[in-house]
């Protein structure tokens, strides 16, 4: 790994490393074996799902199924090792950064692949933006620090100039040329990758990248394992850098979604007796597209929620008592903090309203609303649906060095994984 040009100078330092990726006549098909990132896979039915596609699917390393944690890592481990053995994965010849394009209709999405030299955010080089939850954390440094590998790339974006200089110019250079590969995944999305092994263009990347600041768009868990393992790890070498995909949000501007949340075990009918003189409940037509254009159109306005228990009606929850809002939302933050729908949400109606503990069993984070819908009717609770934070606020907040409530966004789209994976014994 070519180590010139440390973070230590300031801005962002973004390595060559030697890719390991599947070989194409090893398995089915290039689609067949890639996921979505680990979090986003709807458990089980998702990895089962996946591991029916194709033998050889990424989800066996990213999540695999065992008994126990230990157990559940050393077989990704195994897997791994199986698989370089076995010519299913091979290591690129020469280290390289990864043009990565993603495209589906009008949407076109591109960016850089490398291995990122860590900083902490006191630093102010990478800027993460929600808190993490520990266990979580916990299990993906174990399942790393087993592997030696990194597995998926984190989504960083920084802000150019808008137009194709630097890093981008690399990019859109790189892109006219024959792609390594090039796939269709079931959701429509295209994808495809080049290698930039050129020294000059490398050079070209990183004096520009050196002038900029990321904030991390997804990926806090895997960021705070990357941190935990580098401590682990206090000798220079490649626990000093983490995979990840870096876009430029000035030039290919990323979508902003909202993570959902499922109370499990709060039915939808008490959600809504406990809010009596505390919001605003109107019901809101269906379908879903329909509830949730209510939702946006009341966000606009101030905090507003969505609520269903899955049986195809929605409850609409906005104007929050200002005395309420005085007494649960701690007054040592920003107004942009305390004011956000993920603050509210967790400060005012979970805790103080609700008191739904802060759990895995008592809540679940889901990207998908149709999905959060579905399973509140499996498991008859309730689903708050919100609107997405918009991405200033986001940055301004980073910026600050103030962290939201974790799961308060999700960029997108987001990398596939199993394109491209790092081992740290590589490289």
């Amino acid at each position: 790994m070519n180590t010139t040009g440390s973070a230590a100078n300031g801005g962002l330092h973004l390595t060559p490393f030697r890719g390991l990726r599947y070989v194409p006549e090893r398995v089915g098909s290039l689609a067949a074996v890639t996921s979505p990132p680990y979090d986003v896979v709807v458990r089980p039915d998702g990895v089962h799902h996946l591991e029916s596609a194709d033998p050889h699917n990424i989800v066996r390393l990213i999540l695999p199924q065992a008994d126990t944690t230990e157990a559940r890592h050393r077989q990704a481990a195994d897997t791994l090792h199986a698989w370089l053995s076995d010519g299913v994965l091979a290591a690129d010849a020469e280290p390289a950064l990864y043009v990565y394009e993603q495209r589906k209709g009008d949407l076109l999405q591109r960016g850089l692949i490398g291995a990122l030299e860590l900083t902490p955010p006191a630093d102010g080089i990478v800027l993460p933006h929600e808190d993490v939850i520990p266990h979580v954390v916990e299990d993906r440094a174990s399942l790393m620090r087993t592997t030696a590998a990194n597995l998926d790339p984190l989504l960083l974006t920084y802000r150019g100039n808008g137009t194709a200089t630097g890093a981008t110019a690399v990019i859109e250079r790189t892109v006219l040329g024959a792609p390594l590969l090039a796939t269709t995944t079931e959701d429509g999305m295209s994808h495809r990758l080049w290698s930039v092994t050129d020294p000059a263009a490398l050079a070209e990347v990183a004096d520009d990248l050196a002038r900029h600041q990321a904030l991390i768009a997804d990926g806090h868990h895997r960021w705070a394992t990357y941190l935990r393992l580098r401590e682990e790890h206090r000798t220079p070498g490649p626990w000093n850098y983490g995979l990840v995909l870096l876009i430029d949000t000035a030039r290919y501007p990323l979508q902003v979604r909202a993570i959902h949340r499922l109370l499990n075990h709060l039915p939808v009918a008490d959600a809504l007796a406990a809010l009596e003189g505390t919001f605003r409940v109107r019901p809101v037509q269906g379908p879903l597209p329909a509830a949730l254009d209510a939702l946006a159109a009341a966000a606009s306005a101030g905090n507003a929620f969505l609520l269903t228990g899955g049986d195809g009606r929605f409850h609409l929850i906005d104007r929050p008592a200002p005395d309420l809002l005085a007494r649960t939302i701690p007054a040592d933050r920003p107004e942009a903090w305390r004011t956000l729908d993920a603050t509210v949400l967790h400060a005012t109606l979970i805790d103080h309203i609700w008191h739904v503990p802060d759990s895995p069993e008592a809540i679940t984070y889901l990207h998908d609303a149709q999905a959060a819908v579905e399973q509140a009717a499996r498991r008859h609770g309730t689903a708050v649906l919100m609107h997405p934070v918009r991405e200033d606020v986001v940055r301004d907040l980073a910026r600050q060095g103030v962290t939201m409530p974790r799961k308060s966004t999700s960029f997108g789209p987001k990398p596939a994984t199993g394109l491209v994976l790092r081992s740290l014994d590589v490289d």
